[in-house]
């Protein structure tokens, strides 16, 4: 299978537009064109994991955390990064993450924490802005079903699970073919009159380019106007963290407990508890402190994430349990969720779990 297959299908689940401005997420090392035998996926990209991808007879790596955040200006081996990078150069081995931009959209990260936990009706804590745009493009009368059908099939006119969602008003348009020219309707050096639609279609942001060519492909006109705006809105779809409701209140030990269980975590470092059962639970994996406000806001009673500073603590305010698990704890068991995305798309493809604990926070 040709290496461009898998990342297009990732992808497509999780745009690389959607990751943040300090992210590397996408194919790191390698070719488009090379051929993948078998794929191994890891929380981490460390030397260990390429080892073990080489000993399992896998030539990509799929790491959820980048090996490589910021610029290599030495190959010598003196760091890990370097190290991890040099080997997966010297066995042909591709590296490619999915970071920040499958943290951000609704069938994720976060998603698959909560169908792990228990938690149901979720929706994304805090949605992502000036992603939806809207196109208005002028048609004749005649070709609009033809121009709507391909802006549709870019993905165009998407609005939650509604599709193929436009908006069409009837107007007269005016232009005059200069010289040169070969109208589609109408007479150089002449102002034609022409019965036409106003065709007005929503889009996200990342699909912009996709629907432009089409656009210009199935209008019948050798210029097409075209306006694209960006509208004053939230994606609900896209975003960071995530909230939703356990089946029945549980006691915050009973729920600790679950998820101690459930994500291998030997410790959970939290605030008061403020009341004897809980149901509203919010969730960040990785480091998700900044959504505190968020998950506040969400009437959660508990805001499970990692990496919470000490002072942080305090910003609880008795208001909602702040829980830290840990980074890997919250983001180990990801790597599931990529090799079943990969495995409903590729059924005949390999998609090993690595079995490599880069976990580099120790407990004694």
């Amino acid at each position: 299978m040709k290496l461009k297959q898998i990342t297009n299908e990732l992808e497509r689940i999780a745009p690389l537009s959607l990751q943040e401005k300090y992210d590397n997420s996408g194919l790191i090392v390698g070719s488009p064109d090379q051929e993948i035998t078998a794929a191994l996926v890891a929380l981490d990209c460390t030397e260990a994991v390429i080892q073990e991808a080489i000993d399992s007879n896998c030539n990509m790596v799929i790491a959820h955390h980048p090996i490589v955040f910021a610029g290599l200006k030495r190959f010598n081996g003196k760091t890990y990064v370097e190290r991890a990078v040099m080997l997966a150069i010297k066995n042909d081995i591709a590296l490619y993450a999915i970071h920040t931009n499958f943290d951000n959209v609704h069938n994720g990260v976060n998603h698959y924490l909560c169908e792990l936990l228990g938690i149901q009706n979720t929706r994304i804590l805090q949605p992502k802005s000036d992603l939806i745009y809207k196109l208005v493009t002028f048609v004749p009368k005649m070709q609009v079903g033809q121009v709507q059908s391909a802006l549709f099939e870019a993905g165009a006119g998407k609005i939650g699970d509604y599709s193929e969602c436009s908006f069409s008003s009837v107007g007269e348009g005016t232009f005059k073919p200069g010289e040169g020219t070969t109208p589609f309707v109408g007479t150089v050096n002449e102002r034609h009159l022409e019965n036409e639609v106003k065709l007005e279609v929503v889009f996200e942001a990342w699909k912009k380019g996709k629907i432009l060519a089409a656009l210009n492909e199935a209008h019948p006109y050798e210029e097409v106007a075209v306006d694209v705006f960006v509208l004053d809105t939230d994606h609900s779809k896209v975003g960071s963290g995530m909230v939703g409701e356990l089946e029945n209140e549980i006691s915050p030990f009973d729920f600790f407990d679950k998820v101690k269980e459930v994500l291998d975590v030997s410790m959970v470092k939290h605030t008061n508890f403020m009341a004897s059962k809980i149901k509203r639970i919010a969730v960040c994996g990785g480091s998700g402190f900044f959504l505190l406000n968020a998950a506040k806001r969400s009437g959660a009673d508990v805001f499970i994430t990692s990496d919470v500073k000490y002072h942080e603590f305090f910003d609880a305010e008795n208001d909602i349990v702040i829980a830290d698990i840990g980074h890997w704890e919250s983001e180990h068991r990801t790597i599931e969720w990529i090799q079943r995305i990969l495995n409903e798309k590729f059924a005949t493809f390999a998609v090993h779990l690595s079995k490599t604990n880069t976990n580099p926070v120790k407990y004694y």
